[in-house]
């Protein structure tokens, strides 16, 4: 079965060191669960797998006893070419993400064709009790929808989402940091007015301050409004 085949695999190609770097990294995993693949071995098998008459039977194996399980997992539907099947894998699999690794690593390549017909979906996910399928949709508007295809109304639509949930809150962060980086004069009225809650406002100007895309003069504007 190709269940247990891939994890012989994934035990195959484990990293002791590597595990527990990486269960220190994801603190929401459950206790064990990490093998210890490196992401880049992981995307390795995922190509492999991907093209395996029953991959659909690891697909559909949920939940998965390992994170290095969900990692392939993730891989593979970022494979995907056909944005129906993608998407159907995608709302199956969202509720047994449960950390941020797979969460941001899951890119699927078919999204950058299909701006119009993947927003109805984000718009979906933002308004999910799952963190985070909230945390991918944030992510996904931050990479596919802050270049070509940007609208300020992005901007308002993520500002929106509240929550008490620190992996949302910090991905609200990074959005708007990226965004700083991006899009500069439409983001930087929400930093300026005030609309982002104090922590996630101050973790944006933090990490806004990191980014190398961002100048040193909009840095230094932008220390200036940190909140106490």
């Amino acid at each position: 079965m190709i269940v247990e085949e891939i994890k012989k695999d994934l035990f195959a190609n484990q990293d002791i060191k590597y595990r527990d770097f990486q269960s220190k990294l994801t603190p929401t995993i459950a206790e064990n669960s990490a093998i210890g693949v490196r992401t880049p071995l992981l995307r390795k098998l995922a190509k492999k797998y991907y093209k395996r008459e029953d991959v659909a039977d690891f697909l559909n194996d949920l939940p998965h006893q390992y994170f290095d399980e969900n990692q392939l997992h993730a891989f593979i539907i970022s494979e995907t070419k056909d944005f129906d099947e993608c998407i159907g894998l995608l709302e199956r699999f969202l509720p047994y993400v449960d950390n941020w690794a797979t969460c941001d690593q899951m890119s699927p390549k078919c999204f950058k064709k299909n701006h119009e017909l993947l927003k109805p979906y984000l718009l979906k996910w933002l308004q999910s009790d799952d963190t985070y399928t909230v945390r991918f949709a944030i992510v996904t508007f931050m990479s596919q929808f802050l270049d070509d295809d940007f609208d300020e109304n992005y901007l308002k639509l993520i500002s929106e989402v509240k929550s008490d949930e620190y992996y949302i809150n910090m991905a609200i962060a990074w959005y708007f940091a990226t965004a700083l980086a991006k899009q500069y004069d439409s983001a930087i009225a929400y930093i300026e007015n005030n609309v982002l809650d104090t922590w996630t406002h101050n973790k944006t100007i933090q990490k806004a301050i990191e980014s190398y895309r961002v100048t040193d003069e909009r840095k230094s504007y932008l220390k200036s409004l940190k909140r106490k």
